[in-house]
């Protein structure tokens, strides 16, 4: 017996910000971002990683109703060479775990980078995975990382080399990705 795997191409995107969400809506895309992230031991998707996914916009795949497939985009606070450069920070990517490897991160991926191309001077997110978001457009960032906390810069150099951005049309030129690169502290992981 053969079971019929939906149509990847019949997937509707939307565009959603965190507050134009329904609470039904809401919990949907946190189940799947869990179960997404579910099968990972080393860095478990947490609670902390959840709230870094909110207030921001996130792109949902839907099949028949379901929620499939997200990424949230959320404004950051990030400076290149000391420079503030206004950046969709991407969070929580996530496929339904019986549907990963057909193509669904792309298609959230391709709309969170048309959004961030449309709204923001940069585009970063922190990953163990380069190469599926090379693909995409993303580059490694090569200069040294840090958070920017309470009580001073606080280098974060275990976070060196898995740190990526979209370069933009409204990127500035000037933009060398070897610089240092600074985040505003967070609760949870900083990047």
């Amino acid at each position: 017996m053969t079971t019929e795997l939906p149509k990847i191409h019949a997937a509707r995107v939307r565009l959603a910000r965190t507050d134009a969400l329904a609470p039904d809506e809401l919990a949907g895309v946190r189940s799947l971002v869990f179960a997404a992230f579910g099968g990972e031991r080393d860095e478990p998707f947490d609670e902390h990683d959840w709230q870094h996914a909110l207030g921001g916009t996130h792109v949902i795949a839907e099949l028949a109703g379901r929620v499939v497939a997200h990424a949230s985009v959320v404004p950051r606070d990030l400076h290149a060479a000391g420079r503030p450069m206004r950046t969709g920070y991407v969070e929580a990517v996530g496929v339904d775990p019986t549907l990963q490897g057909r193509g669904l991160g792309t298609i959230v991926m391709r709309a969170a980078n048309r959004h961030i191309s449309d709204e923001y001077e940069l585009g970063a997110l922190g990953t163990g995975d380069q190469s599926f978001y090379e693909r995409l457009g993303w580059r490694v960032w090569r200069g040294p990382t840090s958070i920017r906390s309470p009580r001073g810069d606080v280098p974060t150099p275990e976070e060196d080399g898995s740190i990526m951005v979209l370069l933009v049309a409204s990127t500035p030129e000037s933009l060398d990705v070897r610089a240092p690169l600074s985040c505003e502290w967070r609760e949870g992981d900083g990047w």
